[in-house]
């Protein structure tokens, strides 16, 4: 991630660490939203693809379809994730890709997770 900006984000972050006890305080305030095992790895798929299927997002994260479906809802409506649905043959299609405000926050939850290694490590 050596995009402009990431370092004065990262930081911040260190510097807020820092000023709290033992990074306990920072840890605790991880984005809730993200950190979740499939909605992290939703986000992280669709960082690293322009778009991807339903079917592709289930299989990439070993999912049942009600476990996926409404953890991406949640994304949705956090506007993190944009939703297009179609059909294809017939064939209802959706289709997720990654809004820029989902990539901002998912970029300011790694530099969060960054720091706090930073932090443990000394």
């Amino acid at each position: 991630m050596a995009k402009t900006g990431a370092a004065p984000r990262r930081d911040e972050a260190e510097r807020t660490l820092k000023a709290e006890r033992g990074g306990v305080i920072a840890a605790a305030k991880l984005d809730r939203l993200i950190h979740e095992r499939v909605r992290l790895g939703i986000l992280s798929a669709l960082a690293a693809n322009d778009t991807l299927t339903f079917a592709e997002l289930k299989g990439l994260l070993k999912t049942s379809d009600g476990n996926l479906s409404v953890h991406a809802r949640k994304l949705e409506a956090a506007q993190y994730v944009a939703v297009v649905k179609s059909f294809q043959d017939r064939v209802p299609r959706t289709e997720y890709r990654l809004t820029a405000q989902g990539r901002r926050a998912l970029e300011r939850y790694l530099d969060h997770l960054e720091a706090l290694i930073r932090a443990a490590r000394g």
